[in-house]
């Protein structure tokens, strides 16, 4: 793939992204904390429990807002988004499960104790 297809792709995937969240209307989901670190579990494979990526293809999400991560996996749950694991991860997920997964992964506090090179 080209650098612009792939730049083109990046563009693409954010329009979508931003146009979730406008659908969603920027709401915070309100979701339980407790019960999202539960249902994280099966998220630590590649995310881990903490919401560091574990793997270089899986993003970090730990601290991401509610109402992006409620917008993602409802995008991969809907089709919008494309990723093989995660639509089939999300297709066994209730609303209630991808408000409370958001809830748990926004309320992880991220900290930089030291910025590399300084």
């Amino acid at each position: 793939m080209s650098a612009r297809s792939k730049a083109v792709q990046l563009v693409l995937s954010s329009l979508t992204s931003l146009s979730v969240l406008v659908a969603c209307g920027g709401a915070s989901a309100a979701g339980d904390v407790k019960a999202g670190r539960a249902k994280a579990l099966m998220c630590q494979a590649c995310h881990g429990v903490d919401g560091l990526s574990k793997v270089p293809d899986a993003p970090s999400i730990a601290g991401q807002t509610e109402p992006y991560v409620v917008a993602q996996l409802q995008a991969y749950k809907s089709g919008m988004r494309k990723n093989e694991a995660m639509s089939m991860v999300t297709q066994a997920l209730s609303d209630t499960d991808i408000d409370d997964l958001a809830a748990y992964f926004s309320a992880i506090e991220i900290s930089v104790v030291k910025l590399p090179g300084g």
